[in-house]
């Protein structure tokens, strides 16, 4: 091959595809290795077909198709095949060439794969791609982090390709260090799930609280998103609402009420436990997942268990749903305020530079959870970097304020009527906790002093001198050492 290629491609299911396709129609030759080679042929003959995309059947012959330094994307199942294809490239590349990974790795494989390839003199990038399969065609939000020397080689490829706020920005800049971009993914996967959550509750109240039918539905979700609650998932909710099938039947109504789940909302409440954050939401919205894959067993459930007798709501139903707007907003706002608490955590926990406005900005265009208000939250650290919590800004704070009193009578009047919004109830108990000075831990502590001598603080001592009382006067005065898992 006489010309070589701008960039290499492995893995050609869909987003690898139309990522192939998005790069070539911004410039860049690309070539394309999938380990079903005839998927390669098929690709070029078909819908690559007369573009500047090269289909190989080697992985040498991949390599040897690039231009130095070598770009090669995987876009392939996250795990054991990244590790596969990692091992099948290194034999073929040289100092300073460079292996990005774009699926939806778990950021401690990004940050063991950044170390391991870097000893060999080798870069590694491991990116989130957000947007689906149209994100990838049109333009996805890419948030990428690895080794810091890869990023000038890459930026103006992925800057192109990339979605673009109103003033031509790119959803798309160099997140941190090693694991730092996928583990921004992994945070933007988790609050995606809670978004989702959020808007199938509030999906559950009218339907069965208020009796709404689909169509009303769809004008409630239309409206929705021409305010506050523009989106992404709520522009797609309106639309799934309104979706009839060719016997002129709601689609969504036949569809079996289990969900499934790939693993990154799950990651994403790990992770939070591990590093002491209180990211309740999306953990009930992971749970929410997990209860509902439990069909058979809640269907025999429904006919023993009794809920309240009182089924409907019996008020105005207009106003209702204007409670129900403001109640999603005030539990969005704090599933973000949570999320930015765990980059934060994470930040200092692996050493990571994170520029917090700008990763909202990452997320303003081409992902699933692209919204209105991130450009606020944009606004927000720009203003004040050292900001405490999302929900301490101004802008914020007013409108946590706003909402209050709405969220509350939504969350009482489903606990009234036995509807579940779990993470509507969970976003209010959060924002509770957070804003009250005292909690009852004090009494937790002294609970874990009595059984098991674990030591506590005094309010009228300095922070970090502990104290054990003997509770029964025959315990001894012997205390635990003191430690936070």
């Amino acid at each position: 091959m006489e010309q070589k290629a701008d960039i290499g491609l492995v893995g050609l299911a869909v987003m690898g595809e139309n990522l192939v396709l998005n790069m070539e129609s911004h410039g860049f030759t690309v070539v394309v290795f999938n380990r079903t080679v005839e998927k390669v042929d098929n690709f070029v003959q078909g819908r690559a077909k007369g573009k500047k995309i090269v289909g190989v059947h080697t992985i040498q012959q991949l390599v040897e198709s690039l231009k130095a330094p070598r770009k090669i994307m995987l876009m392939v199942k996250a795990g054991k095949a990244v590790d596969d294809f990692i091992e099948q490239l290194i034999p073929f590349l040289q100092n300073g060439d460079i292996i990005i990974d774009g699926g939806n790795s778990h950021y401690p494989d990004t940050i063991r794969r950044t170390k391991y390839l870097e000893s060999k003199g080798l870069l590694y990038i491991g990116t989130g791609v957000s947007g689906g399969e149209e994100g990838a065609l049109k333009g996805p939000s890419i948030m990428p982090g690895g080794s810091p020397a890869a990023w000038p080689f890459v930026k103006p490829i992925f800057q192109a390709i990339s979605a673009k706020v109103e003033d031509g920005t790119p959803c798309c800049d160099w997140v941190g260090n090693n694991g730092a971009g996928h583990f921004v993914k992994m945070v933007h996967n988790g609050i995606e799930y809670g978004d989702m959550q959020l808007i199938c509750e509030c999906y559950q109240i009218m339907k069965e609280a208020l009796g709404m039918s689909n169509k009303e539905m769809y004008e409630v979700f239309k409206e929705w998103n021409e305010g506050e609650l523009s989106s992404y998932l709520i522009e797609i909710t309106r639309d799934i609402l309104n979706y009839k099938d060719e016997k002129k039947k709601y689609v969504v109504d036949y569809i079996l009420d289990t969900a499934g789940q790939k693993g990154t909302g799950k990651w994403t409440s790990v992770s939070a436990l591990d590093l002491g954050i209180p990211m309740t939401m999306v953990s009930e919205a992971v749970f929410a997942r997990c209860l509902s894959a439990l069909k058979s067993e809640r269907i025999v459930a429904a006919k023993i268990l009794k809920g309240p007798a009182k089924k409907k709501y019996t008020g105005s139903k207009k106003k209702f749903v204007e409670d129900l707007r403001k109640a999603m907003y005030a539990s969005k706002l704090t599933s973000y305020a949570q999320g930015y608490m765990l980059m934060k955590e994470a930040a200092k926990e692996f050493k990571w530079d994170l520029n917090y406005g700008g990763i909202a900005l990452l997320w303003r265009g081409g992902c699933i959870i692209r919204s209105t208000f991130l450009g606020k939250i944009k606004e927000a650290y720009d203003n004040n970097p050292e900001l405490l919590n999302l929900l301490l800004d101004p802008y914020f704070k007013k409108i946590m304020a706003n909402c209050q009193e709405s969220w509350r009578k939504v969350v009482s009047t489903a606990a009234q009527l036995g509807i579940p919004i779990p993470s509507m109830s969970s976003s209010l108990g959060f924002y509770d906790g957070y804003r009250h000075e005292r909690l009852p831990a004090n009494l937790l502590q002294a609970q874990r002093d009595y059984f098991g001598a674990h030591t506590y603080e005094r309010i009228d001592k300095p922070r970090e001198e502990f104290f054990h009382t003997n509770w029964t006067g025959h315990g001894g005065d012997t205390a635990s050492s003191t430690y936070v898992v």
